[in-house]
């Protein structure tokens, strides 16, 4: 199934699109609060997000200026009642792909989605995400609670070994083989190891990347 993460609090709204694009092979997360979904989005990136625009704790401009900024070729339609020409002009200033003013047909707005989808061709396959740590793997660019850090090439392929293996124990062998013996460089254990202390240091000392002792490290939500 293809995921997409829905901002809304109205629930019947909600659950009408859940519902009817279940049946077309989406699995349709909802969040009532932005708050919400911008913590899922540290966590897991979906295909596409659908977006209302006056949600309680704020306005959805503002998540989706944020999508723009981390995520830039993740997909997002606003699905709200504002219609006036200044508020669609807004809403693509603000970033969005698209705009469906309520009420909608829920056969014109999955035809949006697909059309979308066609478009982006799989753009969130190039984004991995954990704990406030995201990583753009076509600009190669990582960010930690939103904000851009740098990292050296060796730092930028520790972390990507680990968010590819995010929920599993990485060994220091596997890392070791694929950052470093894939280009027939021989290094010692301790070369990784100072690599981890100052991708931790890079990165805010994060609760998210954990040692396992003896054995390698594993990177997993907290």
């Amino acid at each position: 199934m293809i995921d997409l993460y829905y901002a809304e609090d109205d629930a019947q709204i909600a659950e009408a699109v859940k519902g009817y694009l279940g049946q077309k092979d989406y699995r349709v997360t909802v969040y009532p609060t932005l708050s919400e979904i911008e913590k899922a989005l540290s966590r897991q990136i979906p295909a596409l997000v659908l977006l209302d625009w006056n949600m309680p704790d704020g306005q959805g401009e503002d998540l989706c200026r944020l999508i723009r900024r981390n995520w830039k070729e993740l997909p997002v339609i606003y699905l709200t009642v504002r219609g006036d020409s200044a508020d669609v002009v807004s809403g693509f200033q603000s970033g969005a792909d698209d705009y469906v003013v309520k009420p909608f047909e829920l056969e014109v707005l999955h035809s949006r989605i697909k059309a979308l989808l066609r478009r982006s061709g799989g753009a969130s396959a190039q984004y991995l995400s954990c704990g406030g740590i995201s990583m753009d793997l076509n600009r190669r660019q990582v960010f930690c609670d939103g904000k851009e850090v740098n990292l050296s090439e060796v730092e930028y392929e520790v972390l990507l070994c680990l968010m590819r293996g995010k929920g599993r124990i990485v060994t220091r062998e596997k890392i070791l083989e694929q950052v470093w013996d894939v280009n027939g460089n021989y290094v010692n254990d301790n070369t990784l190891t100072v690599a981890v202390k100052r991708l931790r240091e890079k990165l805010g000392q994060p609760l998210c990347l954990k040692t396992v002792r003896s054995v390698g490290y594993r990177i997993e939500e907290i």
